[in-house]
């Protein structure tokens, strides 16, 4: 009975994925061999590989340099501050009250959030105002229209997703196997990079995808508080698909960046799932030689 309704249960699943999913890559794919239209843009449905050598372009390639290392960066600083933040909230007795603080900025509007960071970090924002105020500077400061106001308002928009992941596995693990790892006689810091990091490495996995992926196909953050040595290949896409209206160069460089962003993603996972196994491993060690030194 399982086995004659089991195709039944996979047909929402298999209806979603088909709609929101493989059929839009599959437009994209296909309008990416398409050929442009010289006046009006938009696409003649003539094969062409034109838009594919146009991505042999020194300025593209500057362009996806700017974008790799601002998300990386950017990931960087996250995981950085999402590790011991998820630490504190896991192993605190308020940890609702913290994980609600971590969830507030989802409530308020995307873009309402970047211009208030505006109006912070602006000319005559409240953070120039008041270095003036106490005497420290005696002209504005551009914080604003740079690559370093990209990767701090990057960092603030995605880093609620690297702390919940993260939370989420942390809260999980046995703090038991730290106290086996000092019995052994391991310092703190031992036991938390060869303990505690290898067993959250699922965490950090999800963490470093969750927030890595949205800032490396970045639009809006750049277009609003970036300079030219910020674009990313996102205000590229936009561009060729609203200016002028190249949707085959658009379209191949989405297939690009989608092809890339997922073959990096599976080399990830794999190189991860070796080292979790590994660490599952050493844990296990760990806990069966406390469990015979408290026998002894």
């Amino acid at each position: 009975m399982r086995k004659k309704y089991g195709p039944l249960y996979v047909t929402p699943l298999t209806v979603w994925l088909a709609a929101f999913f493989v059929i839009p890559i599959s437009i994209i794919v296909y309008y990416s061999f398409l050929t442009k239209r010289p006046a009006t843009g938009g696409v003649i449905h003539q094969f062409s590989l034109e838009a594919y050598t146009a991505l042999i372009n020194p300025l593209i390639f500057r362009i996806a340099l700017n974008t790799f290392w601002v998300a990386c960066v950017s990931t960087v600083i996250m995981i950085a501050l999402a590790i011991p933040t998820a630490y504190y909230m896991a192993r605190s007795k308020y940890k609702n009250f913290f994980l609600l603080l971590v969830i507030i900025p989802f409530l308020t509007n995307f873009l309402i959030r970047i211009y208030a960071w505006m109006a912070i970090l602006g000319n005559n924002g409240i953070l120039n105002n008041a270095l003036a105020s106490i005497g420290l500077i005696d002209s504005h400061i551009q914080f604003l229209y740079n690559v370093n106001a990209v990767i701090l308002l990057t960092v603030y928009t995605y880093l609620p997703f690297a702390i919940l992941p993260l939370y989420s596995t942390i809260e999980k693990f046995d703090f038991s196997l730290l106290e086996a790892a000092r019995d052994l006689g391991a310092t703190k810091l031992t036991a938390m990079l060869r303990i505690l990091f290898p067993n959250i490495r699922a965490g950090i996995t999800t963490a470093v995808l969750f927030t890595f992926i949205p800032a490396f196909g970045n639009y809006a953050i750049p277009q609003i508080i970036g300079d030219a040595g910020s674009y990313m290949l996102g205000n590229v896409i936009a561009r060729e698909l609203t200016v002028t209206r190249n949707w085959p160069l658009a379209s191949s460089l989405s297939v690009v960046l989608t092809t890339l962003t997922t073959l990096g993603v599976l080399l990830f996972m794999r190189f991860n799932r070796s080292a979790t196994e590994g660490a599952a491993a050493m844990a296990a060690a760990a806990k069966r030689r406390q469990g015979m030194r408290a026998a002894i």
